[in-house]
């Protein structure tokens, strides 16, 4: 799919949508209860007025706008502006503490910054001694900000209004900066989830994007009448190239929730044709599921249970390539009147032609099921230097173990290490302020090296092992990826977090997070009181069930590599703590280094030990979180 000259850039992509459809709906957003639409031409409007209004306040090319907030249309509209003067955004993570907003502001050299109200305001103000580059602060809603004074503070509105102004004065000002850009020109930079460290801003062009979403297209069928969610942090990059890029080059409408709490009623309400989600919101939807199956009459649980069971094995035949015999179709279309259909309708994706999982491995039994339950859920692979894609599964080739074949004009191969290799158009330009490390990460053949290990099928599909440096041995030889092992483990509604260990070891041990309102439900059941998540994991009760769960999950593992012996936390792993990032990824060296003392109790053969450790509140305060645990064998 070739695009000619003006629409070789997001803001020209924009303007030809304004143009071709402009009464067509481009962003909904939820506000008390009701849901309001801005077409394509009162979007292009807006992203016009805002950037007049930038240029009034001195932002000019090659300057970065920060945005902190919520999915709202206004930021999007934020991103474009600052694009269609030649500007760089740079989206941040809405629940990022003020010391990681500080790293990231300032390394990325912002200038403006647009948040969303007055908590992300609060805490910009907080660290502003130490953004001497950042001179104007934009809010979008105003609640609680009446009585601010600071000069740098200025309302969107206020920003519109200015723009206007500045449009009467120079009109086809900004149609004119959009037409000096090129495709090479930068157009986002997007900050890597810092699993080793402080995170990287990977700088990526329009053309670099566009080229992205032009090789998802190829591979996937999405649509200018289609409704998407748009309700992923926008400082992800699976948001910024299937949000705000993919609109941009096919149409559709972006719909934003009323808040994150309103997500799952917001999503049924929208139903919408297609749906992304990181493993982590997969497993919580499971684990919804799960909990309301076991709450519910012994007639209901014993239906779900047996045609759950059904569904699995068709799902098995059918990725086995073998046919799904008469009577077992029989009973599948029963279960989609009785279950399978009513669950899909209470998660929103009854009316979805598919959905992707990406952003890390998702575990084989949650893909399963999820596709047995008629969801055309499919792997999607990617990463933030490769503008979130590489590669897709067919609807007709969906398999846990593979994220599909490579995109038209994307090149993947296999180091002598096993670590994958990427080459292709979208491969990102380079570190921001970091030339060493972009020359680490790309060759001088312009491959880039993912840290990721992996092979490719007979089929041609590529499969991903786990992070090339956390794939270990244990000391007899066996070759032991704890991602594997964890993403099983989690397959259990009551196991929320886990991290196995084992390289150089003679076995595998795991320290579990449990998931505490499912625990909490089946303590309550069964008439256990409990204070606080603390006190729950040191039940035995909740010791039993969690060793019974982890039993269940060796029985799917290589005998060398099953857990044999496991504790549960006193907390959960937490971002404010650095144990894990934004996107829910383990920090593993973190949470090595963290818990030494523990990870040696569980081989040294205690039975119990105690936990020290610091914890984070979100007022910045640290405290430590002292605990006796107990240390339990598994039955292998």
């Amino acid at each position: 799919m070739s695009e000619t000259s003006a629409a070789a850039t997001l803001p020209g992509l924009l303007k030809r949508n304004a143009e071709a459809r402009p009464a067509a709906p481009a962003m909904r957003e939820k506000s008390l209860g009701i849901w309001r639409t801005l077409s394509w031409s009162g979007y292009y409007e807006l992203v016009g007025d805002f950037a007049h209004g930038l240029a009034e306040l001195g932002f000019k090319r090659g300057d970065v706008l920060a945005v902190l907030g919520d999915n709202r249309p206004r930021l999007y509209a934020a991103q474009l502006a600052a694009m269609a003067l030649g500007g760089v955004p740079a989206p941040l993570y809405q629940d990022a503490a003020p010391d990681e907003l500080a790293y990231v502001l300032e390394h990325a050299e912002a200038s403006v910054l647009v948040a969303e109200d007055q908590e992300q305001v609060d805490k910009i103000l907080s660290i502003r001694a130490r953004l001497p580059k950042l001179r104007v602060i934009v809010y979008d809603d105003t609640r609680g900000m009446f009585h601010y004074r600071d000069e740098m503070l200025r309302t969107f509105a206020s920003v519109e209004a200015l723009g206007r102004e500045h449009r009467a004065r120079h009109p086809g000002f900004v149609e004119a900066e959009i037409a000096k850009a090129t495709p090479g020109d930068v157009a986002l930079i997007c900050y890597t989830s810092g699993t080793t460290g402080n995170p990287k801003g990977a700088m990526l062009s329009h053309a670099n994007l566009i080229a992205s979403a032009n090789a998802f297209l190829e591979s996937t069928d999405l649509r200018a009448e289609d409704d998407w969610l748009a309700y992923l942090p926008m400082a992800w990059i699976g948001d910024a190239v299937y949000t705000l890029v993919l609109q941009m080059r096919v149409g559709f409408a972006c719909n934003c929730p009323e808040s994150p709490l309103t997500v799952q009623r917001d999503l049924r309400e929208i139903g919408p044709s297609a749906f992304l989600a990181a493993p982590r919101i997969w497993e919580n939807l499971l684990t919804q599921i799960q909990v309301k199956a076991n709450d519910a009459s012994w007639l209901k649980r014993r239906a779900f249970d047996y045609f759950r069971d059904r569904a699995i094995e068709a799902e098995l035949l059918r990725t086995e390539g073998k046919p799904v015999p008469a009577g077992l179709r029989l009973l599948l279309g029963l279960g989609e009147f009785l279950v399978y259909g009513p669950v899909r309708d209470q998660i929103g994706l009854r009316r979805a032609r598919w959905c992707l999982t990406g952003g890390a491995p998702l575990g084989p039994d949650t893909f399963r099921f999820f596709r047995a339950f008629g969801v055309n859920l499919k792997q999607v692979y990617g990463s933030t230097e490769l503008a979130a894609f590489v590669s897709v599964q067919p609807d007709t080739e969906a398999n846990p173990n593979t994220v599909g074949p490579p995109g038209p004009g994307i090149e993947v191969r296999i180091a002598e290490g096993g670590e994958v290799l990427v080459r292709g158009a979208n491969v990102f330009v380079g570190y921001h302020r970091q030339p060493d490390a972009t020359g680490s990460a790309i060759d001088a053949e312009g491959w880039f090296h993912t840290g990721d290990a992996g092979f490719i099928d007979p089929q041609g599909h590529l499969a991903i092992i786990d992070r090339a440096k956390d794939v270990g041995k244990l000391t007899d030889g066996t070759p032991i990826a704890p991602q594997f092992i964890e993403n099983k483990l989690k397959f259990s509604p009551y196991i929320g977090e886990a991290i196995a260990f084992g390289h150089e070891r003679a076995h595998v041990t795991a320290m579990i997070a449990i998931a505490l309102d499912p625990v909490g439900s089946w303590a309550e059941r069964r008439g256990l009181a409990y204070s606080g998540y603390q006190d729950l994991t040191q039940k035995p009760e909740v010791r039993a069930l969690i060793r019974a769960e982890i039993e269940r999950c060796n029985q799917g593992l290589l005998a060398a590599t099953r857990v044999r012996r496991f504790l549960l936390l006193a907390k959960d792993f937490d971002a404010d703590d650095a144990e894990i990032t934004r996107t829910r990824k383990l920090r593993r060296r973190v949470i090595a280094e963290k818990y030494a003392p523990v990870i040696e109790a569980l081989y040294g053969g205690a039975s119990e030990t105690e936990i020290a450790t610091e914890i984070t509140y979100e007022d910045g305060q640290r405290a430590t979180v002292r605990a006796r645990v107990s240390i339990e064998d598994v039955h292998v």
